[in-house]
């Protein structure tokens, strides 16, 4: 089981590599703690110390991760790369409790480099893509009541956003028969 989450990567900024300021060629790579399944952006190649990307990696992140860590690199001449800073995002912060589903984050993270310290700033945009669900349906014997859904009533009259819900009385009475 996992979710489909969109990390939009949008910039970085003050990125040092052996405390000199990053000439260009960086590109991030992103990562769930529970997948070995990697994205990775392009390079840019121009932004030196403060690269852009703005550059949407859709990656499924399965429902018991914790984190997304991710990478901010630069290319090497010799065909490889170096890390100049990780930041570790912990899911919690875009998922569950009064966090909206299908919304939109706009989050900065301090990165920090091998020998952890800090090394800059990443910014990203997350948004968790919600499942459109087949209406389910439900057998109901022939002698039963039809229920229908419950809705909210306002609290403290017309001008409150305040939402009151609860269980129709026929619902209680139907469960104890």
């Amino acid at each position: 089981m996992s979710r489909t989450v969109e990390i939009t990567v949008l910039s970085a900024e003050n990125l040092q590599m052996n405390k000199k300021p990053i000439r260009g060629n960086t590109f991030v790579t992103v990562q769930s703690d529970a997948s070995n399944d990697t994205s990775a952006t392009t390079v840019d190649s121009e932004g030196g110390s403060y690269p852009s990307w703005n550059e949407k990696l859709v990656m499924d992140v399965p429902l018991h991760a914790r984190f997304i860590t991710v990478e901010v690199k630069c290319k090497t001449s010799s065909a490889g790369s170096n890390s100049i800073g990780v930041a570790r995002i912990p899911v919690s912060d875009f998922v569950g409790g009064y966090v909206p589903e299908n919304q939109l984050h706009f989050l900065s993270y301090r990165l920090w480099d091998g020998k952890v310290r800090r090394n800059g700033v990443v910014n990203v945009s997350v948004r968790v893509k919600v499942a459109q669900q087949q209406p389910q349906q439900h057998l109901c014997n022939s002698n039963s009541t039809s229920l229908s859904a419950v809705t909210g009533v306002p609290v403290a009259g017309n001008r409150s956003t305040g939402v009151v819900t609860g269980i129709p009385a026929i619902w209680l009475n139907y469960q104890r028969n």
